[in-house]
């Protein structure tokens, strides 16, 4: 099998040190501030981000090992395909964040809604363009009966 390599573009800077006790999902770390530090050979890609109000961050789950293809995810107490979960605890550990932009200052980005550990190194940056994501007839699958969960969903620490 082919080696994928990714060279990360920044880091970030957030409040929390730890898996346990994180928020699992932007939504449940609303208002939590961080920022994100681009190295600065990659300062030059920013130019015309700050025209938008949030962003897309993909990035490696550094601090988590891989605990194989089923998972028990967060507020559940069943085993899942770990590809019909959002469990750190993957093949290739890497996260996805939209979260709000607030400020880009040369290379450093002030965003809200963080609940990304601190050292995290960041592999890309996207624009959130709702109208480019299809909202025609979700389903969440078992998540439906989860979901309400969500505010008071932190990690127990079972994938770092």
């Amino acid at each position: 099998m082919m080696e994928i390599r990714y060279t990360p573009i920044g880091i970030v800077h957030s409040p929390f040190k730890e898996t346990k006790g994180t928020p699992i999902q932007p939504n449940a770390a609303i208002g939590t501030q961080a920022t994100v530090e681009i190295y600065p050979e990659y300062e030059e890609g920013l130019q015309d981000l700050d025209g938008f109000s949030h962003i897309i961050l993909l990035y490696h789950f550094h601090l988590s090992k891989f605990s194989g293809l089923k998972v028990k995810p967060y507020r559940d107490d069943n085993l899942h395909g770990v590809f019909a979960t959002r469990s750190p605890s993957r093949p290739n550990p890497i996260g996805l964040s939209v979260v709000r932009l607030i400020k880009v200052e040369k290379n450093i980005l002030e965003i809200q809604n963080v609940e990304i550990i601190d050292g995290t190194p960041v592999l890309d940056i996207k624009p959130y363009v709702p109208e480019f994501t299809t909202n025609d007839e979700i389903k969440i699958g078992w998540l439906e009966k989860n979901v309400h969960k969500l505010q008071e969903s932190k990690d127990d620490g079972r994938f770092g």
